[in-house]
């Protein structure tokens, strides 16, 4: 059964009229009766009795036109989801985010344009570290992965990735901490002997070894005190003065009475980089559109290899 005899039966029995349906439909007669036959056929009962001064429903009509009439409104109902998804305008948008990203201010004002313009899609928010942040996109479990990042990262073939942002890094510390009013620049070697505070191992994907690593060229090992769990009990904890401890730069814009945020010159930056599969779902790359507008580049995709990326922090 075809959906233009649905239509064909449908105009018939509102129209009672063969003549006034054809021009309705806008085909000559004759194909019209044929059509309506061939449906009378491949249902075994007969839609309409017919004599030379009128045309009626019979009763098997008439309980099939409701059927007919929802059948049809269904496949409307199935066409539209189906070109919604072609689109992206609905479906799901399951994106893994670092701690700290969600304290970013593009990235969060590009999270708050998708819910409006596309209010249907369900977003998904996870915060992971960056192993199972690429494991889920990997695995299609995940569209977006968005990390901070360190030094360069090997992405699956299948994916691409672009570099959002690269910043330089401040030193936290409380107020009344000796470094807070200290006149000169601070360098790595003034974290020697100072307790720190660092996000935990897991969270951090590389960041702390990538400290350890540098500290350690630099002839001392640093005294990390407390391991974080989240970003919120990092800057806590050194707002309690439990320690110091080293952030991306974006993150110096929160105002805490207690924190003081200062410039420290390290010898890497901090990176913000997005991930997804080239062969991206069509929510996924509305969201890319939006983020490239709120940075503003439109032609800085970059290739996996190419991109640096790799541990993340707050």
């Amino acid at each position: 059964m075809e959906l233009r005899h649905l239509r064909y039966f449908i105009c018939v029995a509102e129209e009672l009229h063969f003549g006034n349906a054809a021009q309705r439909l806008g085909i000559s007669q004759p194909p019209l009766s044929q059509q309506i036959r061939a449906l009378e056929q491949e249902l075994g009962v007969r839609l309409f009795d017919r004599t030379s001064r009128r045309v009626q429903l019979t009763e098997a009509g008439r309980q099939f036109l409701p059927q007919a009439h929802e059948t049809l409104a269904q496949a409307e109902r199935a066409a539209r989801v189906a070109r919604l998804a072609h689109t992206g305008e609905i479906g799901r948008l399951s994106l893994g985010l670092s701690p700290s990203v969600p304290f970013i201010a593009p990235v969060i004002d590009t999270l708050a344009r998708y819910r409006r313009s596309f209010p249907q899609v369900n977003v998904e928010l996870n915060e992971l570290p960056r192993d199972e942040q690429i494991a889920g996109v990997e695995r299609g479990t995940m569209d977006i992965g968005i990390v901070r990042a360190f030094s360069s990262l090997e992405l699956p073939a299948q994916m691409k990735s672009v570099l959002l942002q690269r910043e330089g890094m401040v030193l936290a510390m409380r107020r009344d901490h000796p470094l807070a009013s200290l006149e000169r620049a601070l360098f790595l070697a003034d974290l020697e002997g100072e307790p720190l505070v660092l996000f935990g191992s897991m969270n951090g994907a590389g960041f702390n070894e990538m400290l350890m690593a540098h500290c350690e060229i630099l002839g001392f090992r640093p005294n990390v005190t407390v391991e974080a769990g989240s970003f919120g009990t990092l800057v806590g904890l050194t707002a309690a003065g439990l320690g110091v401890t080293v952030l991306s730069r974006s993150l110096a814009r929160f105002h805490i009475d207690t924190l003081v945020f200062r410039h420290i010159e390290m010898p890497f930056s901090s990176q913000l980089l997005m991930f997804h599969l080239r062969d991206a779902s069509p929510a996924t790359l509305n969201f890319r559109k939006l983020i490239d507008q709120q940075w503003n580049w439109g032609s800085r995709a970059a290739d996996d290899r190419s991109h640096a990326g790799s541990p993340t922090e707050p």
